[in-house]
């Protein structure tokens, strides 16, 4: 069928954090979930399944393991196993879950930021020593691994790397030769990677996305990978993830440590994780071209019409990461909150090398995205700033 993403939903009617947090005047452009309607498929099962009337304790769907590793062999030529797949309620449940089961007393935990908040504070979260290794940004304005300072930011405490990929927020989709050499490291000091890969099905067709995992037997054997739907299908409510944990020993670990603390996915997370795998696909393809049309849109806007303000072009997830240093202003998420009443994320909040940035969803309909660009821009422009 064709989707048209054009049509704002009434989100403010619902209990959305994105568009409650914030006064009614406030255009919400922050957290990273969709202004647009889920898959038709998932709508109409979850419909399904609610006008059942019995909502009961549940079990997995019998399909979706196997939905699962046909998805990994086709879009990435990953083989795994359908026991190899651990369902959770979400990734960050499943990275915080990932680093108990993995440190050790003294034990160091290495993330690369501006990096997403709760992988910025996972070391504090559960008991481990933080380690940082920054991204850092070339001439263009594009961000990089510096791979020296990587490794020598390891040391015999470290025991985990928590990776961002694709990176939230600066949007790189890393290629194989950059996984590769982290793998590398890793491997040769003996640290575990856990991959949040949550945007991993919301990258352009130019940059295709790689499970870190997937690179050699002897990387999988250290590796704890991290997915979901609720990204992907815009259903991050209804909190349904899952991890790839190929070493049987780590996987049992793994498994071990959920006992008594770690909640089963809910009765319509399974529903619609099932029927999105199995039925959503064609939705993904048509938001995703519309996300690129906005993505275009936005890159273009901002670098020409916003003085002092610049990005790059995301190579996945539908957010952007703006530059705002050249402005002048102290606090640009402050001022764009009050002046334009535009809300984003603070780039302070992703760590280093966040300061003077701001973090913007354009993944809405075209109208509100520019709504908002052209709020920026008065505000900007304003005599009185």
């Amino acid at each position: 069928m064709l989707y048209h993403f054009d049509v704002m939903p009434d989100r403010r009617a619902t209990e959305s954090a994105k568009w409650k947090i914030y006064p009614a005047d406030v255009l919400p452009l922050w957290v990273a979930d969709m202004d647009v309607v889920s898959p038709e498929p998932v709508v109409r099962a979850l419909q399904e399944r609610v006008a059942h009337g019995v909502f009961g304790y549940p079990v997995e769907p019998p399909d979706l393991r196997d939905l699962l590793v046909a998805r990994m062999a086709e879009r990435y030529g990953w083989s795994i196993q359908p026991d190899e797949i651990v369902f959770l309620p979400g990734v960050i449940v499943g990275f915080h879950l990932a680093c108990h089961t993995l440190k050790q007393n003294g034990s160091a935990l290495l993330c690369q930021p501006p990096v997403y908040p709760p992988i910025l504070h996972a070391a504090a979260t559960t008991g481990m020593i933080a380690q940082e290794a920054a991204l850092v940004q070339r001439a263009d304005g594009t961000f990089e691994i510096d791979f020296d300072a990587f490794e020598a930011a390891i040391t015999a405490e470290t025991r985990v790397f928590l990776l961002c990929s694709p990176h939230n927020p600066v949007g790189r989709v890393f290629r194989r030769e950059e996984l590769a050499r982290l793998a590398e490291i890793c491997l040769r000091h003996g640290v575990a990677i856990v991959s949040d890969e949550i945007h991993c099905d919301l990258v352009f067709p130019e940059h295709p996305h790689i499970p870190i995992a997937s690179l050699s037997p002897e990387v999988s054997q250290q590796a704890i990978t991290l997915m979901a739907p609720s990204k992907t299908f815009n259903i991050a409510g209804l909190e349904c993830a899952f991890a790839i944990i190929q070493n049987a020993e780590l996987r049992r670990a793994y498994r071990h440590g959920t006992q008594g603390l770690v909640s089963g996915v809910n009765l319509l997370g399974w529903t619609a994780a099932l029927a999105a795998y199995r039925d959503g696909q064609d939705w993904l393809t048509q938001v995703m071209a519309y996300f690129r049309e906005n993505r275009d849109f936005l890159v273009d806007f901002v670098n020409r019409e916003l003085p002092g303000v610049q990005t790059t072009t995301p190579e996945g997830t539908y957010l952007a990461w703006l530059d705002c240093r050249a402005t002048g202003l102290s606090d640009p998420y402050q001022f764009f909150l009050e002046r334009a009443r535009v809300a984003m994320n603070d780039g302070k909040s992703f760590g280093r090398g966040g300061e003077g940035f701001t973090r913007i969803n354009f993944g809405c309909p075209r109208s509100v995205l520019e709504d908002g660009l052209n709020r920026m821009k008065a505000a900007l422009l304003s005599p009185e700033r």
